[in-house]
C-alpha cells in the first residue's frame, strides 16, 4: 500500500523542485514528508522494490544542487522528523532527528551552558541531516572543525529501508570500519540519515569581535597568516573584499561598515574563551599582527549589539548575491598561504572571461566562496566560456594543494569537474562502494559523479 506521507499535488512538488543553487528546478513525481523512522523506512522500501528514486532533502539550502530531483522520482523531505531526542550534559552528546535545524540544536545546549560549534551561515534554515550530508563548516571551523568532527554516530537506512546503525555515543570507537565518517560528506547517495549522535564542548564564557580594514583584497587574505602566527587560535577568520560588503549592506539597507568604499577587503576576527583578562590581551596582540600586516582601520565590538552587527552583515552575504540575480558559487579550498594567488588568479579569469565576482569566506580555514555573477552574460558566455573558466580555476586549486569544495559538496552542478582531482581509479572505487550501498542505483541519482 501507498505510504499516506507522500503528496502528488504540483504546488508541493514545485516547492521541492530547487535549493539555493543557482535558478536549476527540476519537479519531482512525488514528495514523501515522513513523521517517523516508521513511515521513512516504509517510503523507502516502497520505492526500491518499484525502482523510485529517492532524494533526500533538509532544508534545501544547499548551493551544488546536492538534493535536485534531476531524473524526477520522489524527494523525501525530512523536516518533520526534527525533534531533539536527548541532550546528555554529563556525557556531552546530543541526540536529533535529521531534521533539526542547526541553529535550535545551538539554542538548545546553550541553556545548559553547551555548545555545538559547526556554524553555516544558513544555521537559521539549514538542517543537521543536510550539514552531516556535505559536511558543512562554518564560520567556527578554523578552530572547532567541521561537522565531521561532532558525528559520534548515526542512524539511516539503506535505500531499501534496511536500517543501519553507525558509531556509538563514546569518543573513542576503533570497531570495525568506520561507517559514520564514511556517510559525513556523502551527499545522501549511500543512505537517508534518520538521527545523529553529536558530540557537545563546554560553551566559552565570554567572545570578543574584531573587524580590520585593509586597502585591498589580497593584503586582507596575506594577513591571515599573520594573525595565526601570534600564537592565538581565534574562533572565525571571515573574509569579504569591498564588492561583497557593499552587496551586504544594500541587500540589509544599512551601512554597517564604515568607510567600506575606500577600503578593498575586511577580515572579520572572534575569539572566545573563559577568562576575560586573557581574551583582551589577544586581541591587542591579534589587532598589532592585523596593523603590522598593513590594515588601515581597526573596529572592536565591546558589546553585544555592536558584536551582532558585525555578524549581521558577513551571515547574509549568500543571500544577499543570489538576490541580485543568476550566478554561480564556487566552493574552493586551498592551504592559508596560496589564498592571495588564488584571489588575484580569480580576478585575472575575471578579466579573460568578462564577468565579475564576489569573494568571501572562512579564509582562517582556507575556504574561499567566489561569486560568478552573470549580469546579463548571454547564454553561450553563460553556459559554454564560464564553466571553462571555472575548470581553469579548480586546475590551479588543485595543483597548489587544494580541494574542489570545502563545504558545499560536489552534488549535481560539480560533478563534472572531479576527473580534476581524482584519478579514474579513484572515481571508480567510489563508485563501487556507491554500487555496494545501493546496487540500484536509486539514491540520489546524478549526484558526485561525472
Amino acid at each position: 500500500m501507498k505510504p499516506s506521507c507522500v503528496e502528488f499535488s504540483l504546488e508541493v512538488r514545485e516547492k521541492y523542485s530547487h535549493d539555493w543553487t543557482e535558478d536549476l528546478r527540476f519537479i519531482p513525481d512525488a514528495v514523501a514528508l515522513p513523521t517517523s523512522s516508521a513511515e521513512l523506512q516504509a517510503v523507502l522500501a516502497y520505492a526500491y522494490e518499484r525502482g523510485i528514486p529517492i532524494i533526500p532533502a533538509g532544508g534545501r539550502t544547499g548551493l551544488s544542487g546536492g538534493m535536485l530531483p534531476v531524473f524526477g522520482g520522489w524527494v523525501i523531505s525530512m523536516e518533520k522528523l526534527n525533534r531533539i531526542l536527548h541532550i546528555d550534559t554529563a556525557n556531552l552528546f546530543a541526540v536529533v532527528e535529521a531534521g533539526v535545524i542547526t541553529q535550535e540544536l545551538q539554542e538548545a545546549v546553550e541553556r545548559y551552558g553547551l555548545l555545538y560549534p559547526p556554524d553555516p551561515s544558513s544555521r537559521g534554515s539549514c538542517t543537521i541531516g543536510g550539514n552531516i550530508a556535505h559536511n558543512a563548516g562554518g564560520v567556527r571551523a578554523v578552530k572547532y572543525g567541521t561537522t565531521r568532527e561532532y558525528v559520534l554516530g548515526l542512524e539511516a537506512f539503506l535505500p531499501d529501508g534496511r536500517p543501519l546503525k553507525t558509531g556509538s555515543t563514546t569518543l573513542k570507537n576503533s570497531t570495525g570500519y568506520n561507517l559514520t565518517q564514511l556517510l559525513v560528506g556523502s551527499e545522501g547517495t549511500l543512505a537517508v540519515i534518520y538521527s545523529a549522535t553529536l558530540k557537545l564542548l563546554p560553551h566559552p564564557r565570554h567572545v570578543r569581535t574584531l573587524l580590520f580594514g585593509f586597502p585591498d583584497a589580497v593584503s586582507a587574505v596575506e594577513a591571515v597568516v599573520e594573525v595565526l602566527q601570534s600564537g592565538i587560535l581565534p574562533s572565525a577568520i571571515e573574509f569579504m573584499e569591498r564588492e561583497a560588503v557593499l552587496f551586504g549592506e544594500a541587500y540589509l539597507g544599512e551601512k554597517l561598515y564604515p568607510q567600506a568604499e575606500a577600503l578593498g577587503g575586511f577580515l572579520l576576527v572572534e575569539v572566545d574563551g573563559n577568562h576575560v583578562e586573557a581574551l583582551e590581551a589577544d586581541c591587542v596582540q591579534i589587532e598589532e599582527r592585523a596593523l603590522a600586516a598593513g590594515a588601515k582601520q581597526s573596529w572592536y565590538a565591546q558589546t553585544t549589539e555592536e558584536r551582532d552587527r558585525l555578524w549581521r552583515l558577513r551571515r547574509c552575504l549568500g543571500i544577499a548575491v543570489k538576490s541580485s540575480g543568476p550566478y554561480k558559487e564556487e566552493d574552493t579550498a586551498v592551504p592559508r598561504t596560496v589564498l592571495p594567488s588564488l584571489l588575484q588568479k580569480v580576478k585575472t579569469l575575471g578579466r579573460s572571461y568578462g564577468f565579475r565576482s564576489v569573494c568571501y569566506g572562512h579564509v582562517g580555514d582556507g575556504n574561499l566562496h567566489i561569486n560568478i555573477l552573470r549580469e546579463g552574460l548571454p547564454d553561450t558566455v553563460w553556459n559554454k566560456e564560464i564553466p571553462k573558466a571555472i575548470e581553469e580555476l579548480f586546475h590551479f586549486v588543485v595543483a597548489h594543494g587544494g580541494a574542489l569544495s570545502g563545504e558545499h559538496g560536489i552534488g549535481w552542478v560539480q560533478r563534472r569537474y572531479m576527473p580534476i582531482q581524482f584519478a579514474e581509479h579513484e572515481l571508480l572505487l567510489m563508485r563501487q562502494l556507491k554500487q555496494v550501498f545501493d546496487p540500484k542505483g536509486l539514491l540520489n541519482p546524478g549526484k558526485i559523479f561525472p
